[in-house]
């Protein structure tokens, strides 16, 4: 490995993307962003070419999140859970996601959310689609 070509090429990503570990609520928010930039991107392609930086940008934002953030880091069904009695809404209120038998999986733990079903949460909610990735997400694609 040439690390002069490593280092020409690093620098010519983190020029355009500026790829760092987060310090601060303004690199956290630019993190927020390029993750949902990315998972527009990405949309529900398995083996899309920006995954793998998609979910270093998730860990990243995960690792900043548990530091800084006064949150037990609930889990993503809780998430949905809250926000469904938040917004009183029943299983069968979420077509985004699923018909009602999909919601109850869900909620059970017995499925986890897609990649498209988590844009459409974070849209629907404007929310960040990082909180409703299960931390487990990638590794169990592989």
């Amino acid at each position: 490995m040439n690390m002069l070509e490593v280092q020409k090429a690093w620098h010519a990503f983190d020029k355009s993307l500026n790829l760092s570990p987060i310090h601060n609520r303004k690199e956290y928010d630019r993190m927020v962003l390029l993750a949902d930039r990315l998972s527009d991107a990405i949309g529900g392609a398995k083996g899309h070419a920006l995954l793998n930086l998609f979910e270093i940008v998730c860990e990243l934002i995960r690792s900043y999140e548990k530091d800084r953030l006064p949150i037990n880091n609930p889990n993503p069904r809780d998430i949905l859970e809250f926000l469904m009695d938040q917004h009183q809404l029943r299983r069968s209120d979420l077509p985004e996601i699923g018909n009602q038998s999909v919601v109850s999986q869900i909620l059970s733990g017995s499925r986890v959310l897609n990649l498209l079903q988590i844009k459409a949460l974070s849209k629907r909610f404007g929310l960040s689609t990082n909180i409703f990735i299960e931390p487990n997400y990638f590794s169990n694609k592989k």
